[in-house]
């Protein structure tokens, strides 16, 4: 069974091949998120430490992070998103949004899209959607067998294998919402017409799909999360919650990583500045 990564944070680590299932999971996260002006603080500190990190990443030029992000329809990626990168520089941010696979992307592998988006030495990468669409929609869909989702779980391990090896850590996290949020969110963007922009009736069918999207989520998490490259289940129902959750695990990550900035190349005593 999955695990949660402390008693602090709502996130939820999905243990390597071990199934389990994301109605055991509540999308409400927990209490200690529930004062909203404790939380705001503690977003700041974090956005600071993360803009801080961010620099030092991009001085370092040696590392790179990639983020991926993916949800049910309506879970919240494009808010997380952009408050996660609250204050960070946009030159070291490199972001990606894929959506339906044109024909000349259809021509090739599906990683091969993905690739070209990867993060660059220094960079921070988010994907907004990923490589794991072709493991979900196209199931779901009835677009591929059994033995092709399952051999696509196997080339996603090897494709995220040769990032880390090549200096990229991978932070993958989905973004759990109830079935009742989605349709308070989904009527939400139908009667404010600023955001009605969002809603397409197509969302309506693939709705209908839940259950089917649960299994696909539980089956390709499971069997994607690696030591090096784990998947977090990020309780999403509440936004505020959801952020810091994320926000902390990326903070952490950094951390870790410990980037740091070169040394000059010169003698800075020498260096006279009239």
């Amino acid at each position: 069974m999955a695990s949660a990564t402390s008693a602090t944070t709502p996130a939820v680590l999905v243990r390597p091949n071990t199934p389990f299932r994301l109605a055991d999971i509540d999308p409400a996260g927990n209490a200690p998120f529930d004062h909203k002006k404790k939380v705001e603080k503690r977003l700041e500190v974090l956005q600071k430490q993360l803009s801080d990190y961010q620099e030092n990443l991009y001085a370092e030029h040696r590392q790179s992070l990639l983020l991926v992000f993916q949800a049910i329809d309506t879970g919240g990626k494009d808010g997380t998103i952009r408050n996660l990168l609250t204050g960070v520089n946009p030159a070291g941010v490199e972001v990606a949004a894929f959506k339906q696979p044109s024909s000349e992307e259809l021509n090739h592998d599906f990683l091969w899209r993905i690739h070209q988006h990867t993060p660059g030495r220094g960079h921070i990468g988010v994907f907004n959607r990923s490589h794991y669409e072709d493991v979900l929609v196209t199931r779901v869909h009835g677009l591929i067998e059994p033995f092709t989702w399952q051999q696509r779980y196997e080339d996603i391990r090897h494709f995220e294998q040769l990032l880390t090896r090549n200096g990229t850590r991978v932070l993958k996290f989905f973004l759990h919402i109830s079935k009742e949020e989605q349709a308070k969110r989904l009527q939400a963007r139908l009667d404010n017409p600023k955001k009605r922009w969002k809603f397409e009736p197509g969302d309506l069918k693939e709705r209908q799909l839940w259950d089917a999207y649960q299994v696909a989520y539980q089956e390709a998490l499971a069997a994607t999360s690696t030591p090096e490259c784990p998947w977090y289940v990020i309780p999403a129902n509440d936004k505020r919650a959801r952020d810091q959750a994320i926000a902390e695990l990326v903070v952490a990550a950094l951390a870790e990583m410990n980037p740091q900035p070169p040394a000059a190349t010169f003698d800075v005593a020498a260096q006279i500045i009239e």
